[in-house]
């Protein structure tokens, strides 16, 4: 089993909304600092979102206001709520767990605004 697994991306209109979901099987989740990146063609991956396991939010300066990371540690799992979609969100999103010296990635999730 893929330790983090992404879903929720699709394709949607400027303006809409979007949740990203990441599913992780890595244990003790409570303790990973997870993070949001993503990656649009020929770009380098960028850091979208992180939240620590206290629960402190960063955010990308292009996405505060818009965006909002959330952890459930019951369920293992992290979000990303994306609200006032524009056409440069779109890009592959990946979810990253990091803790001491392990870092697991997803396999990504695609995220196009367009009209």
């Amino acid at each position: 089993q893929a330790p983090l697994v992404e879903s929720g991306g699709g394709l949607v209109q400027p303006g809409g909304s979007l949740r990203l979901s990441c599913q992780a099987s890595i244990n003790p989740f409570r303790l990973y600092k997870m993070g949001w990146y993503r990656q649009a063609p020929g770009k380098q991956r960028n850091l979208v979102a992180v939240i620590t396991s206290g629960g402190t939010t960063t955010y990308a300066d292009s996405i505060k206001g818009r965006f909002t990371i959330t952890r459930d540690n019951a369920k293992n799992t992290v979000y990303l709520q994306m609200n006032s979609l524009r056409p440069e969100d779109t890009a592959v999103y990946y979810c990253n767990a990091a803790y001491l010296y392990w870092n697991y990635w997803g396999q990504g999730t695609q995220v196009t605004v367009s009209s």
